[in-house]
Parts: C-alpha cells; structure tokens; sequence
C-alpha cells in the first residue's frame, strides 16, 4: 500500500473530473473567449461575492498578481513571517512588486488588529508606505490553523480606518469554511481581493482564481500576462475546477477526520515532542530531540508512507480525496512501529 502524506498537491482527477475535463467547451482564453473559464471565473466571484474573477495557473501567481496590482513599489506588505507569500513564493514580493514586507508573529500563523495595527508606518518619508495586508486561510505552517470571520472583522475595520488593502491567500479557503461554518460571501465583504486553490484540498489538477473588484481584475489580467500567466484553450483546465467546486467541497470533513484520527495516534507515541493542534487536513508534530527526522521519514517511506520533513525535528502529514479509511488505519498501525 502506497500513502501519499506529503501534501493535498498530490492528487490525480477522478474519473467524473476527466470526464468533464474532456467535456469541456473551449476557447482562447487570453481573447476572452473560453466559455468554460468564463464560467468557473463568474461562480468563485458569485459564490464569494465579488465583482469579479481570473484564472490562474497556480495559487502562487494569483497571490502574487494580487499584489502587484495593489502596492506600488517602495510601498509595505504586512504578513506572518509563516505565511506562504512571504517564505515559499520565491521572494516574487520583492522581484514582482518591488516591494518591502514586515513580518509579524501571530498565533500559528494567524494576525489580529492588536498585533498589526503598531506595525503601519506612519506617513514619513523616511519609511515605507504600509499599503496592503495579507492573510492566510487556512495556514500552512500553523498546521491547518483558522481564521473565522469573528476574527477577520477586527483586521478589516483597521484596514479601513488605515485605508489599507487586505488580501486573503484562500490556498485551503474551503477547509476553512467547512470547520468555521462560515458563508463564503461574508469573505467577499471583508477583503479587497481573495485567492482559491483549486489544486490543493479540492482535488484539481491545476488552477486558482483570483476575485476582486472589476477594476482591479482588470488590471490584474494585464498583470499576468506580464509574468506568462495567459493561457488559451484553459477551459480543460477550468473544468476540472468546476467539478471539485461541485462535487469536493462537503467530502473535506472527511480529510479533517482523517486528520484527526492521525493526530489523536501520534499523541500516544513515545517518540512524539508535540503535536500541533490538529484542525483541518494538515498534521506538523515534533519528534524528540533523539529521532533524527530524515530516518524516520525513511522508515516511513520503506513502509509505503510518504511524507515531509518540515522544519527542525517537525513533519507533516496532509489528507486529501486520494486517502482512504482503510490508508488512515494503516498508517495509524506503522507509526506505532516505524522506531
């Protein structure tokens, strides 16, 4: 038995993905004539309620557009110092936006208006104009951690009151929403832009949309033709992205289950430091200061277990649609063994 942990990036289409995949009614895109993009764009802007949507290769781009296109260069962005757009987007603040960021220490991962708001510079030429905030729902290095829409309320009045933009990474939105039971338009009221991965929890093989206002996604198109992000007849893609919005969403409970069943097995391990809370699909435990982290992956790895060194002495396991009960219960059997 083969278990993929690594990531929720790992997954194939199921076979009701590439039939509508093949299904797909196509066009060129970059001319605005790809019905089925069109389409996919209209219901992420409409289910969120947002003015407006575009189609992106791939969630890094989409944050990355997001930014550029609300910064100008010298400005400032406030983000964790965890957060996927500052540690893992390659440093395309600084190369795309010219850009300086200000990385704060939230709780896993998550800011409040308390922690952001002694952090905007003053309006001094001696400083960077502070212009943009970005969030992260859920966040990766915090281990699936959450944010509610409670919890986003305080950071948009500020944004407001700073006359600030706020843009949300939605790598793993759905997740979230599936845990806080919160309405998807309630985000679009709240932030100025979001981005949905499609590749990550819901199963697609590729894609993220990036909504806003109509001015600013028509800016932001211009943008990503900029970095090569225009595609053509992307409606094969686009399609796939449909479907997981319309067949995924409800099943990630149980990659949250499955989470937990995992969690709850390494918390009675005697090699186990610590194990993050565990509130969606994504696992970071601490093996003691003894285990050396590369073995026990290759311990894992020579069992059919697959998964990712993430940090000093840390690694994470993540659920997704290609895990099955009976992969839970194995892997929750070899770690009990593995040292």
């Amino acid at each position: 038995m083969i278990v993929d942990l690594r990531s929720d990036t790992v997954t194939k289409p199921t076979p009701g993905m590439l039939e509508a995949m093949f299904a797909a009614k196509v066009g060129d895109d970059v001319l605005e004539e790809d019905e089925t993009v069109c389409e996919l764009e209209e219901k992420l802007s409409e289910m969120f309620g947002m003015q407006a949507g575009l189609f992106c290769p791939s969630g890094t781009m989409a944050n990355q557009i997001a930014i550029k296109a609300q910064t100008q260069p010298m400005d400032e962005v406030i983000c964790d110092e965890s957060s996927h757009v500052y540690r893992y987007e390659g440093g395309g603040i600084a190369f795309n936006s010219a850009a300086s960021v200000k990385l704060l220490r939230g709780d896993r991962g998550r800011l409040s208006a308390e922690l952001i708001e002694p952090h905007i510079n003053p309006r001094d030429i001696h400083y960077s104009a502070t212009s943009l905030i970005v969030l992260e729902n859920t966040v990766n290095k915090g281990g699936g951690s959450y944010y509610t829409i409670e919890d986003i309320e305080p950071i948009y009045h500020l944004s407001r009151l700073k006359n600030l933009c706020l843009h949300l990474d939605g790598a793993r939105i759905f997740n979230a929403l599936t845990e806080a039971k919160d309405a998807p338009k309630d985000y679009g009221r709240l932030f100025n832009s979001i981005s949905v991965c499609l590749s990550k929890g819901l199963g697609a093989p590729v894609g993220s949309v990036l909504m806003g206002t109509t001015d600013m996604i028509r800016k932001a198109k211009r943008v990503r033709k900029v970095l090569g992000g225009g595609m053509r007849q992307a409606g094969y893609l686009a399609a796939a992205g449909l479907y997981a919005l319309n067949h995924h969403v409800e099943r990630l409970k149980e990659d949250h289950l499955h989470a937990r069943i995992i969690g709850q097995a390494l918390e009675t391990l005697p090699f186990i430091d610590h194990v993050m809370p565990v509130e969606t699909n994504i696992i970071i435990f601490k093996l003691n200061h003894d285990v050396n982290p590369d073995s026990f992956i290759s311990r894992m790895e020579s069992r059919g277990i697959k998964c990712s060194k993430f940090g000093h002495q840390s690694i994470r396991f993540v659920t997704h649609l290609d895990v099955t009960p009976d992969m839970i219960d194995y892997t929750a059997n070899i770690l009990k063994q593995v040292l």
